[in-house]
């Protein structure tokens, strides 16, 4: 059974993640990568719409409970293959051909996080979830891809602050600091967020073309930049 669904409301593609915490390893991404190339080849959708079937959680990024046993045990093979797969699931989002919306339903921790600046549009929860990036307590440097997503979503000081300390910001806070577009109680969340989709009738090849134009720059870092410090093996520090 897949970990990822959606379904057709009018132009907009709904995906649902119903992976629980929708944490990142190799069979959640593969769903989700097999899914937007349905959406892209298979419907006429110019918009996408990602939010999760937890109640608390729409992604709490990487999932260390596979990951870290893999990379103790010197396992380069998998390990290099699952951040180079991490990589493609980024920049499939980042350059999809349809307008896309995160409708972020609960915590969004660390890639969670970091997936959703690949977004075009942000909406929160307001009555429950946080936004942030732990990393820096559990020693795990950003690739330059991630911080380029990063930028792309996130004003620098407030950046910065996220990436050093690890403070949680709620959805009021993502409002006031620009990097959701509006913060809405949980019954209205995706009633906004729908309204607000449906009004955003591009077409796909402007939407591809400006895609590549716009994020050279973060394209680059995923497929060039990032590929060092993966062959390195360099996924964590200390």
């Amino acid at each position: 059974m897949s970990q990822v669904e959606y379904k057709l409301e009018g132009n907009v593609a709904v995906v649902t993640l119903q992976g629980g915490e929708n944490r990142f390893n190799p069979d959640f991404l593969n769903d989700y990568l097999n899914v937007l190339d349905e959406i892209e080849n298979k419907t006429d959708a110019v918009t996408m719409v990602v939010t999760s079937g937890h109640e608390k959680i729409f992604s709490n990024g990487i999932d260390l409970d596979w990951l870290l046993p893999i990379i103790q045990q010197k396992d380069v093979h998998l390990s290099k293959s699952f951040f180079y797969l991490l990589n493609r699931m980024f920049k499939r989002t980042l350059t999809f051909p349809l307008i896309t919306i995160a409708a972020m339903n609960g915590h969004t921790f660390a890639g969670g996080a970091i997936w959703s600046c690949a977004f075009d549009f942000r909406f929160m929860r307001s009555d429950r979830g946080y936004f942030c990036f732990p990393e820096a307590n559990l020693n795990i440097p950003f690739l330059p891809g991630m911080i380029g997503l990063l930028r792309k979503a996130i004003p620098r000081q407030i950046m910065e602050e996220m990436i050093y300390t690890g403070i949680r910001l709620t959805a009021a806070q993502c409002v006031e600091h620009r990097i959701v577009k509006e913060a809405c109680l949980n019954d209205q969340l995706m009633k906004k967020t729908m309204l607000f989709a449906a009004s955003l009738n591009k077409n796909r090849a402007y939407i591809k073309e400006m895609r590549h134009r716009l994020y050279k720059d973060i394209i680059h870092a995923l497929e060039i930049e990032d590929v060092i410090y993966i062959e390195s093996e360099r996924f964590n520090v200390g």
